[in-house]
């Protein structure tokens, strides 16, 4: 989808498809810092996924998803200033998420 509004202007519930929602995704995380805390958020993430696996703690899910979330809605709601895309189209917004974390470690996104 082309446009030349700015992307708080468009609903994301007009995308179609994934490669239609990335761009919009990607410039609803303009902010830098907002970028470092998903990436962070993530990583920790991450861990507490093999803290699960390996100790068979399923208090990790709850640590991991309140890392995962709670590091990206602060850099919304404090740096970004706007409403994440996870409220809106939720599983196009987790794929970004782990699309725009791997094209950071890939250096294809400054963080």
């Amino acid at each position: 989808m082309d446009t030349k509004l700015p992307a708080s202007a468009v609903d994301p519930k007009s995308f179609e498809t994934f490669a239609e929602f990335y761009p919009f995704y990607l410039a609803e995380h303009s902010n830098r810092t907002c970028r470092r805390l998903h990436f962070a958020g993530s990583t920790l993430a991450l861990v507490c996924l093999v803290l699960l696996i390996g100790t068979g703690k399923s208090y990790w899910l709850a640590v991991g998803l309140l890392c995962g979330y709670g590091f990206a809605w602060v850099g919304h709601f404090v740096f970004e200033k706007n409403r994440p895309a996870s409220f809106r189209r939720p599983w196009y917004s987790f794929r970004g998420d782990w699309v725009m974390y791997a094209d950071i470690w890939r250096g294809k996104i400054k963080i």
